[in-house]
This record gives C-alpha cells, sequence and structure tokens, in this order.
C-alpha cells in the first residue's frame, strides 16, 4: 500500500505510516509519500499510472476527486471517491431541542468544522427555529477557539490563513445578502470562533459550497416537506441527520434524504470501521469500512472443477 500524505499535514500521514509497521505490518507493506504542493499533480499521476496500483481510494475535495477518476479511468483503475459534503441535520417540530443542540454543535464544530461530514446545514421547521437558535447560540459562545495547547481553548486552529480568507468571504456575502449572525464571526488568522449564520437562502454562496470550517448555515423552513426539499437541494450526498421524537416518522424522512449516510437523533459526524461509509451525489462513490471496504479492495472470482464426464451439444 502507498499513502500519498496530504501536502497540509504530512507529519500526520506519516505518524500512521509509522503506528501500522509498529503493530507488525513489517516494512514494504505501508509506504509513506511525501511531495511539495506543486508537485502534487506529478506524483499522483505517477502513482496512478504505475502497473503495481492495481486500486486507489482518494479522500479529499470533490475537484481534486474528479481529476483522480479522469485519470483512473485511461488506466480502468477502480477508484474509491469519499469527497465534500455539505450535511444537512434537520430539525423537526417534535424534535427534543436540548438534544438537538448539544450534537449539531458537535457535528458543526468538532474539528474546527474541517470534516467531510461535518453539519453544514441546520434545516429548522420555523414553529421551533427561534428557540433552537437561542440554544445553539448560547452553547456556541462557550466553544473558545485557540491555541489548543492554551487551557480553556475548547477547539483549535484552521488549516491555514487561506481557509479564513474563504470563510470571511461566504461570511460578508452572506450578510449582504440578509442573513444575520446569531453567534461568533470573522476569522483572525487561522483563529475562527464557532459561528451560526441565521436566515441562509438559497441567494447566498453559505447555501451551497461546503465552508469547511467553523460555520453552520441555518435555514428556516415551514414544515417537513419543504425541510426535505431543502435537505435534498445540494449537489452533495454524504452525510445527514433528522432529530424528531417521532423516530418512525424520523426513519421515513430520512429514507427521503439523498445521502450515504443519515443518522437519526444523532450528529452527522459519526463514523464506525465495521460499517460501509461513503456518498452519493458530488461526495463521491464507493464504501470503505467492514465487507464493504474488502469488496472494494478485492476482485470476486469464479472457479470450477469439472469431476466427472461432461455432455457437450457439439
Amino acid at each position: 500500500m502507498v499513502l500519498k500524505a496530504s501536502e497540509q499535514c504530512p507529519g500526520t500521514h506519516h505518524l500512521i505510516g509509522e503506528v501500522l509497521i509498529e503493530a507488525g505490518l513489517g516494512d514494504g507493506i505501508v509506504n509513506v509519500v511525501t511531495n511539495a504542493p506543486p508537485q502534487a499533480a506529478e506524483v499522483v499521476e505517477a502513482l496512478i499510472e504505475h502497473q503495481a496500483v492495481r486500486r486507489i481510494n482518494f479522500t479529499g475535495s470533490t475537484q481534486v476527486g474528479r481529476i483522480i477518476a479522469e485519470k483512473a479511468a485511461r488506466h480502468l483503475k477502480p477508484v474509491l471517491l469519499e469527497l465534500g459534503g455539505k450535511a444537512p441535520f434537520v430539525v423537526l417540530e417534535d424534535a427534543d431541542l436540548d438534544a438537538a443542540v448539544e450534537a449539531a454543535a458537535f457535528g458543526a464544530f468538532f474539528n474546527q468544522g474541517q470534516i467531510c461530514m461535518s453539519t453544514e446545514r441546520l434545516i429548522v421547521v420555523d414553529a421551533v427555529a427561534d428557540a433552537f437558535v437561542e440554544k445553539l447560540a448560547r452553547k456556541a459562545q462557550t466553544l473558545r477557539a485557540g491555541d489548543p495547547r492554551g487551557e480553556g481553548n475548547a477547539l483549535g486552529t484552521l488549516i491555514n490563513r487561506e481557509s479564513g480568507e474563504k470563510l470571511n468571504a461566504l461570511l460578508d456575502d452572506a450578510q449582504q445578502h440578509g442573513a444575520r449572525l446569531a453567534c461568533g464571526g470573522k476569522a483572525e488568522g487561522v483563529i475562527m470562533q464557532p459561528t451560526v449564520v441565521d436566515g441562509v437562502t438559497k441567494a447566498m454562496r453559505l447555501y451551497g459550497e461546503e465552508s469547511f470550517g467553523p460555520v453552520v448555515a441555518l435555514m428556516r423552513v415551514k414544515d417537513e416537506e419543504e425541510a426535505l426539499r431543502v435537505a435534498n437541494d445540494s449537489e452533495y450526498g454524504l452525510s445527514a441527520a433528522v432529530f424528531s421524537r417521532d423516530t418512525a416518522r424520523a426513519m421515513q424522512f430520512a429514507q427521503r434524504i439523498e445521502s450515504g449516510i443519515c443518522h437519526i437523533n444523532a450528529p452527522t459526524v459519526h463514523d464506525e470501521p465495521q460499517m460501509p461509509f461513503g456518498g452519493v451525489k458530488s461526495s463521491g462513490y464507493g464504501r470503505f469500512g467492514g465487507k464493504a471496504g474488502i469488496e472494494e479492495f478485492t476482485d470476486l472470482r469464479w472457479m470450477t472443477m469439472q469431476l466427472g464426464p461432461r455432455h457437450y451439444p457439439i
């Protein structure tokens, strides 16, 4: 196996390689390759083209995923793509709001929102929207972002300054089109406090673009059907969540959401090693985890053995 480390966190991926070797896989089984950012395209192409590479797995942006899929297709090599997300978190009028707030805060702000399955869109029925926003803003204000080594900082930093600049541009656009900040605000360098943007509409970039930061967009809807329409109004389809005290109702709703993963009365950020993980639409295709992962990285073969005389028609 060859693990091409991210140019933005090569040290982390190097540690993964070390752990696997220490676990007993031995030299040469896991190989970690690092490169400078300008070399990324060249290294990726060389890895895909090499005859020893039989399967490809990519976790990253949808933009880069499309490039990798195109290159792999030229060599007829199977690809598993786990790409971007814009996870919807639906709060119906009969939801346990306190439980929903705890899950939403975790899903939106854990790891500073820099997870493919982070909660990006809060879709809340009007009847409980005001109460939900108030509770979530109060919770978010208790989560201080800063140097993770500093005492009292529940959250850390953004991956780089460019990420903060993108997030600030999304906030400016949303506010210019009528959204309001329920809490939080702009990034200062690589530090950004948890931010809830209320009143997000389709006219705003934040409605459809993956923010990949501690910013969550809140959309108010009149009823369950509008909530479903908004939840599915996205090019992405990785993870989702639905909150309702009526679990049968929530299950029926979840079955109509276009996503590879959906959690009922639980956060969008959730993974288990034995479960099939992956998305639909622009969030990619294929599944890893458990038996699904084995199927993705092996070939199913058919073998026969003739044990006696056989009649042939010719």
